[in-house]
């Protein structure tokens, strides 16, 4: 057994116990999945490849993956033979009050895990990281801020880039703001010229151009704003739940099922995004880092 998997063998332990003792003590999300034998999920419409709706209008995804695996070990935990998983949409405006009134017990997308976040909700150990970055078209290169000054910029309600943009605004960019409630709209709007500048995670971005073969048209800015680290979200101090999801991603990491199932939907015919060297130290030494600007004396 390496170094590593001694420590995520260790670490699965005591995620375990204080897990029980947890679910023993209060009347927590687990006890309550175990009553009734059901578990809701929250999900995203647009945010591909982490967590979106397929054709048949189903939720599919990284993220989703991951969190179906996180219900296996919950339904290990629990010892129960079936578990119902109901999925309901939240855009990024929702997901953090939808998880606080009990819509929904976890949330599955593309949530970077911030300090001010941290606040109202819990993180898992973080299972991607991305960068912000703008979408424009090709005519239109994005190396500084300055150069977004004068134009009609996207912004998604709820986002870490409607936060950083929002304080851009009140400084140096002069800007046109316009608010969306989804990724999909903004990508129209800068599509069909309503917008002339996009700015969210890159990978998100890659996501929705590669989508529709949009990568003549498109470009991603080399200009990088912030790290930001995706996590799974559970309501705050709910200990016993959060630590079934966190065995569950030590799991795939300790194993290296998490290299398959990146490749699943990150290395395909239609996108490429290759493993960072954050995300790759992130599955060998798990954290719960915070994501930051890159921008000093700005917040995401």
């Amino acid at each position: 057994m390496s170094s590593f998997q001694h420590r995520v063998s260790l670490c699965l332990l005591l995620l375990g116990c204080s897990g029980a003792a947890w679910s023993q003590s209060h009347g927590d999300t687990m006890a309550r999945i175990r009553d009734s034998r059901s578990i809701t999920i929250g999900v995203r419409e647009s945010a591909r490849p982490f967590s979106f709706l397929n054709e048949q209008k189903q939720p599919v995804g990284y993220s989703v993956d991951l969190c179906m695996n996180a219900v296996e070990e919950i339904k290990r935990e629990l010892k129960l033979g079936e578990l119902k998983v109901q999925f309901k949409v939240v855009s990024g405006a929702e997901r953090i009050p939808k998880l606080q009134a009990g819509e929904i017990d976890l949330e599955c997308g593309s949530t970077t895990n911030t300090r001010a976040r941290q606040e109202k909700v819990d993180f898992s150990y973080s299972f991607f990281v991305a960068s912000m970055r703008v979408l424009t078209a090709k005519s239109i290169h994005v190396n500084a801020v300055k150069d977004l000054n004068g134009l009609p910029i996207a912004l998604i309600k709820g986002t870490t880039s409607e936060k950083l943009f929002k304080q851009l605004g009140d400084g140096e960019l002069r800007a046109q703001f316009q608010s969306y409630t989804s990724n999909a709209d903004a990508y129209k709007a800068l599509k069909e010229g309503r917008a002339r500048a996009f700015p969210q995670d890159d990978s998100l971005l890659l996501g929705l151009v590669s989508a529709d073969r949009a990568l003549d048209s498109l470009e991603v800015s080399p200009l990088a704003l912030s790290v930001e680290p995706y996590a799974v979200m559970v309501r705050k101090g709910d200990k016993a739940l959060l630590a079934a999801v966190d065995r569950s991603l030590m799991r795939l990491y300790a194993s290296g099922e998490i290299n398959a199932l990146y490749d699943k939907w990150f290395m395909t015919d239609t996108l490429t995004i290759k493993m960072s060297r954050l995300t790759r130290d992130g599955f060998s030494r798990p954290n719960k880092e915070a994501g930051v600007a890159a921008l000093l004396g700005f917040s995401i």
